[in-house]
């Protein structure tokens, strides 16, 4: 033995490795976390009756096979105006359906909001959703959503954006880069453990800050767009990111925003959402950012924060799209 102690090498996914593990993983959603329910969450298990209004399936919005949403409709239909919430699914981009939130939505319906869920075209790799497809997708989905609406005799005038995981971002991105130019103004943004943006600095969970040429097939895969290990080291690949990375856009519309994250998430950066909470405070936004110090991308662990977040929810759908004001 010569007395030398080799450094031990940061462990880095392969490429081909890294891209599967993110969409086959990046599926949790977080609303569903609790195998044992506590016991102050049984005022948010709604399970749909038609004691609480009307649903509609398969609304379509586009050509596509997965263009279609489902209306939730209050049974209340007698007031002049209405808050919309659209709730987007969980799914790493790759998987998962509308119906999976049929809980969230129906807890939304009995408070006597319209909610609608979306479905969008997923990422099979035998085709050339993205990201980006996926988020444009959305944007024409919201003007069919309140068109139908109206329809059944409920006016929108106002709207929020939510969902869990990869319809988190998709929320974000609708929100912040999209919202101005909504057809109803959209006053708040809410949900949970969505990438926020893409920075090689913060995707070190699955080693990108230490491969430039992992890096660069991830990000150009979710981004749809060519992305060389050239544009990752010389920092262009910023801009070719910024389309589907929601915290870029937040200074240009700083929507009220109420958002949780896990510490120990190993499916999306944590050290991300640091950024998203970084540019909400810079942008002057009314915010709340909750932080689970022992959960991953489940919240799992912090059951106590996580009421916080949800109670935190609630009070935020009032404070902007207050019931019994329309």
């Amino acid at each position: 033995m010569n007395g030398t102690i080799k450094e031990k090498k940061p462990r880095v996914i392969p490429i081909g490795v890294g891209i599967l593990v993110f969409l086959l993983a990046f599926t949790a959603g977080v609303f569903s976390k609790f195998a044992i329910r506590p016991s102050w969450s049984k005022q948010y298990d709604i399970r749909w009756s038609d004691t609480l209004g009307t649903r509609i399936f398969d609304l379509p919005y586009g050509e596509g096979d997965s263009n279609k949403f489902d209306l939730y409709l209050p049974k209340n239909d007698a007031k002049e105006n209405y808050g919309l919430v659209i709730y987007l699914h969980a799914g790493g981009f790759t998987t998962g359906d509308k119906a999976d939130d049929e809980q969230m939505l129906s807890w939304l319906c009995s408070k006597g909001y319209v909610a609608a869920g979306i479905n969008y075209t997923l990422q099979t790799g035998k085709n050339k959703a993205n990201v980006l497809t996926q988020s444009e997708e959305i944007k024409t989905a919201v003007p069919a959503v309140i068109r139908e609406a109206g329809k059944a005799g409920y006016h929108i005038d106002r709207m929020a954006a939510a969902g869990g995981s990869a319809g988190h971002t998709l929320a974000m991105i609708y929100a912040y880069r999209d919202g101005q130019q909504a057809p109803v103004p959209v006053v708040l943004a809410f949900g949970a453990v969505g990438p926020s943006c893409f920075r090689q600095e913060d995707w070190c969970v699955y080693g990108l800050n230490q491969n430039d040429a992992a890096c660069a097939a991830l990000f150009g895969l979710l981004a749809g767009v060519e992305i060389t290990e050239k544009d990752i080291r010389d920092g262009s690949y910023h801009e070719k990111m910024k389309p589907i990375s929601p915290a870029e856009w937040v200074k240009d519309n700083p929507v009220p925003t109420v958002v949780a994250y896990g510490v120990c998430d190993k499916l999306q950066p944590f050290p991300a959402s640091k950024r998203l909470k970084a540019m909400l405070k810079e942008s002057g936004a009314d915010f709340q950012y909750f932080e689970l110090s022992h959960s991953g991308h489940g919240l799992q662990n912090d059951n106590a924060i996580f009421e916080q977040w949800v109670n935190a929810v609630e009070e935020y759908l009032e404070k902007y799209m207050p019931i019994n004001e329309h």
